[in-house]
């Protein structure tokens, strides 16, 4: 553990580097909560211009779980405790990598306008929540965040965008996490279905935060556009191919994806790829 400051005596993304530094997950959660809580009492200053060194050992993170190739990683059904509690912690480390990726986000890129170092400060805090209620729900099946395998993609394309403020708006929130508005109406069917109501809940409040999520990710997407006078379509189609983004497929939730700020070209675009209903 790294040694902490108070909220009132540093800057903000300061503060971002050194909780995203922070190993113990259920630390980081709290401190990135404490964090934007001081924010919104005006208990803390954000200086946009300020640069921050990479101190080469990010992100911080506990020894366990292994990181594995994707492949590796087995499926399990939902119908047993057993493949839930997977499922859960496979949920788990997506929200944990969330946190880093915000915090991250707050404070590598300089010179953006203050909201943007709210928005992505809000965002940590949010998936810091997402991640204590699964860790909350995963103990009561007898596991705990670190258990299972898990893999390392999200911040594998942090790293690739790291020096790229656009590249990372583009492929992280709007690219990745948005996967997860697909991906989480389906789960929460087949968690309601196996009597999981507990679980299939918290899907509810991670699938309503993450639309907020990608939005600000659209926006700063766009907004980093227009200052830079490209076209939104082209340049995502020219970042997805220089980062080498996975490939997009359907079934896609429409109706949140447009809720999350994708406009109606971006979503014509989509549904040639998609190989099933929207999921809504």
């Amino acid at each position: 553990m790294h040694e902490t400051t108070t909220p009132s005596d540093t800057d903000v993304r300061l503060l971002a580097l050194e909780i995203l530094r922070e190993h113990d997950p259920a630390v980081k959660a709290s401190r990135t909560r404490a964090l934007w809580d001081a924010v919104r009492a005006q208990a803390a200053r954000i200086d946009p211009a300020g640069a921050r060194a990479d101190p080469g050992d990010l992100p911080g993170r506990p020894a366990r779980p292994a990181l594995v190739e994707p492949s590796a990683l087995k499926r399990r059904g939902m119908q047993s405790e057993a493949g839930r509690a997977v499922l859960l912690h496979a949920l788990a480390h997506i929200e944990f990598n969330a946190i880093n990726l915000a915090l991250d986000a707050v404070w590598r890129f300089r010179a953006m306008p203050e909201d943007f170092y709210l928005d992505w400060l809000k965002v940590a805090a949010e998936e810091a929540h997402h991640f204590s209620l699964l860790s909350a729900r995963l103990a009561e099946f007898g596991h705990a965040y670190g258990d299972f395998p898990a893999h390392d993609g999200l911040w594998d394309m942090a790293q690739r965008t790291r020096g790229d403020v656009l590249g990372r708006m583009a492929l992280v929130p709007r690219t990745l996490e948005a996967r997860g508005l697909d991906a989480s109406p389906p789960i929460r069917k087949r968690l309601a279905q196996a009597g999981d109501h507990a679980s299939a809940a918290i899907l509810d409040i991670i699938l309503r935060d993450e639309i907020g999520h990608v939005l600000i990710g659209n926006r700063w997407f766009r907004f980093l556009c227009d200052a830079r006078q490209l076209d939104p379509h082209a340049t995502y189609e020219s970042l997805a191919a220089r980062y080498h983004a996975p490939r997009l497929r359907g079934p896609f939730n429409f109706e949140a994806r447009r809720e999350a700020g994708f406009d109606e070209a971006e979503l014509r675009a989509l549904s040639g790829l998609d190989d099933g209903p929207p999921s809504v």
